[in-house]
């Protein structure tokens, strides 16, 4: 194995941690479950098992067969993380299903970043930062708007 190897390999490894534990930190100061640990594994664990179908080697290329179920069974498996979270008050109504979505996005960064696809992985982070926190202004901002406007028999 040849120092750039171990030296890509270690680029997107890293990369999916970082990105990952990231969102998880924004998580962790809106006071959410998931927080910088669990998205940091999440995002490294969905690299690692990208990267386990080459044998670690991206330069080998990924056979498209394989790739796909790799993908599918991480996508999935981490909907059952973000199922986990998700919690219904007295009334039914269901919370935290942002942090639920970024348990999957935070997957699917990790697959990206072991695909080399970085265009990509950096236009999902910055989106993904972007959501989580202008997002939410902008939501508390119409929403408000329309809790004045709504009629109460509706």
């Amino acid at each position: 194995m040849s120092v750039e190897h171990v030296v890509d390999l270690g680029v997107r490894l890293f990369a999916a941690a970082v990105i990952g534990g990231a969102i998880g930190l924004n998580r962790d100061l809106h006071g959410k479950p998931a927080g910088l640990r669990m998205l940091g594994f999440v995002s490294l664990g969905s690299a690692v098992a990208t990267l386990a179908l080459v044998n670690f080697d991206p330069s080998h290329g990924m056979p498209v067969d394989g790739l796909s179920r790799v993908i599918q069974g991480v996508l999935t498996g981490v909907g059952f993380l973000g199922a986990g979270v998700i919690m219904r008050d007295e009334a039914g109504k269901p919370h935290r299903l942002n942090t639920a979505a970024s348990i999957w996005v935070t997957a699917a960064l990790g697959i990206a970043c072991a695909l080399g696809a970085w265009v990509a992985v950096a236009l999902t982070t910055v989106l993904t930062f972007g959501l989580l926190t202008i997002g939410s202004r902008i939501d508390h901002i119409f929403f408000g708007r329309f809790e004045k406007t709504q009629d109460p028999k509706d």
